[in-house]
């Protein structure tokens, strides 16, 4: 004990009671990583220690901080290359720290950090990013002492993950700790190219991933992880949890856990299909086909395949419906036989509109099915969301049944009908299964139609609300023909039985329906 005491008094007595207990670390099953530590919500410094115990508190699964170094050579935890209108490499770290942080901390070496996170952690990795330097040669030395500093404190158990947009620096790193995790950045690199360069993983900025969303099948297929940057929207964390990122990194860890409670990837729904409309011109053809003409229910519109009428842009497709007359030169059907019954038909269409599905090229048997939409707003209008069967062809409607995921007349503008179709139960009769919702801002606002359908039962769902829920009666199929593949339909009526019972307002063409993207989740 006398021993242990003189040798504290030696080295100072704050170093030997900074030095962790002893502990495993078992990095917590979730996505979150707290972008510079979980400050926002608390008003704490962005990379203080503060904030890294907040992250630690939430059980993120990880803390990003960034790692720079001063004049002097010592590791500092900041993120700019300035601090107090000092430049950092060009500064000793005596002189950056006498500005304190703004809770009174002083800015914190790499070994401060490193120790305070090592503390009394169970669960939360540290995700060390190591800044490039503009001075030649320091790239080298950066990593070199980063990494030894890691193994001196004996650390590595609690790093998950070194990131850089340095490629030099990544490969500096591997080549010091071949276990260490590593991460790109800069997005400027395939998954191909990390793998072959021996790069664990990529963490691109979130719209580089959705400008290339074919990275993400990518990267799962080399067993490459998957981070992103920084994802503060509930948009962008939805979509990153509904393509299964190992990694999500952003300023709001607490959103994000929300975000997760709501996620269909928690209640064991995988991603099998989507379009999130990231591209420009035509629904993307490998996905989507057309109807075209007069189709059913009286209405008024004709289905064409115009770019006017049907296209994608600002990241959205949009269903649009005019009152015009169809251009000969806006429809391309090569199904066409009876060329004057298409003259006739032509001749009287007074609206044009879309209607686009997925069937021949995409269908499913349960499932949950999501769609983010704004919806036309007029009288008149009547836009669906819905499902038909791949049988139809063989067994007719409704025998084949039919699924209306989210239908809405523009005469009753707040209310939203989920409802299914068979041959005991249809609106030719009067016996359809049916119910409706209030919905707010629906041409203003994206809301959620969603519909989740087992062999057991069908949930019509308006934003996470379950308004309609319809039980398999275990009949016939009279009653429940739904234990068959159904492909998707998206359009935009004008008229007809239903939407047209209260008249048709000329005067709000054009009329359109956005569709933010469209996702089908199933269960392995």
């Amino acid at each position: 004990m006398r021993f242990l005491f003189i040798l504290c008094i030696l080295i100072g007595f704050n170093a030997c009671k900074t030095v962790p207990k002893k502990n495993n670390i078992t990095f917590a099953n979730n996505p979150v990583i707290a972008h510079r530590g979980a400050w926002k919500a608390n008003n704490l410094p962005e990379n203080s220690i503060a904030s890294l115990k907040r992250a630690m508190a939430l059980n993120c699964t990880g803390s990003e901080f960034d790692v720079r170094m001063t004049s002097d050579h010592i590791l500092i935890v900041a993120h700019d290359a300035n601090y107090n209108n000092l430049v950092v490499e060009e500064s000793t770290y005596a002189e950056l720290s006498k500005h304190k942080l703004s809770n009174g901390e002083t800015i914190p070496t790499l070994k401060q950090y490193l120790l305070a996170g090592m503390q009394n952690n169970t669960s939360t990795g540290l995700v060390c990013e190591i800044k490039p330097s503009k001075i030649e040669g320091r790239n080298v030395i950066i990593a070199e002492k980063v990494i030894k500093l890691v193994k001196e404190l004996k650390a590595e158990p609690f790093i998950l993950t070194y990131i850089s947009f340095s490629y030099e620096i990544l490969i500096k790193v591997k080549e010091l700790d071949k276990n260490a995790k590593t991460q790109y950045l800069d997005g400027s690199k395939t998954p191909e190219q990390l793998k072959e360069d021996g790069i664990n993983g990529l963490d691109y900025a979130v719209f580089k991933i959705k400008r290339n969303p074919e990275w993400i099948e990518s990267a799962k297929n080399h067993g490459l992880l998957l981070n992103t940057w920084t994802a503060n929207t509930t948009e962008d964390m939805d979509w990153l949890l509904a393509n299964d990122f190992d990694f999500i990194t952003t300023d709001e860890p607490e959103l994000l856990f929300e975000r997760i409670k709501k996620s269909p990837t928690k209640q064991g729904y995988k991603l099998v299909w989507s379009d999130e409309f990231n591209y420009k011109g035509i629904p993307d053809s490998t996905k989507w086909t057309y109807e075209h003409g007069f189709i059913a229910n009286n209405e008024k519109q004709y289905y064409v395949d115009s770019l006017k009428n049907a296209r994608v842009e600002n990241g959205h497709l949009i269903i649009e419906a005019h009152k015009e007359k169809v251009a000969n030169k806006d429809f391309k059907n090569p199904a066409i036989k009876d060329w004057m019954r298409y003259k006739r038909e032509i001749d009287s269409a007074q609206y044009t509109s879309a209607r686009i599905k997925t069937e021949g090229l995409a269908s499913w048997q349960y499932g949950r099915i999501e769609v983010s939409a704004k919806l036309p707003k007029g009288r008149g209008m009547w836009p669906a969301i819905w499902m038909l069967s791949e049988n139809r062809k063989n067994i007719g409607w409704p025998e084949s049944g039919e699924i209306d995921i989210m239908e809405q007349v523009g005469y009753d503008n707040d209310t939203i009908h989920g409802t299914i179709h068979t041959k005991a139960y249809n609106h030719l009769i009067g016996t359809q299964k049916g119910k409706t919702i209030f919905i707010d801002k629906p041409n203003d606002t994206f809301h959620v139609f969603a519909l989740e359908w087992t062999p057991e039962k069908m949930d019509f769902i308006l934003d996470g609300v379950v308004y309609n829920h319809i039980v398999n009666e275990h009949k016939t199929t009279a009653e429940w023909p739904f234990d068959q593949k159904f492909h998707l339909i998206l359009n935009v009526a004008v008229g007809g039985m239903w939407g047209g019972q209260k008249g048709i307002d000329d005067a709000i063409f054009p009329q359109k329906m956005v569709i933010d993207y469209v996702r089908v989740f199933q269960k392995e």
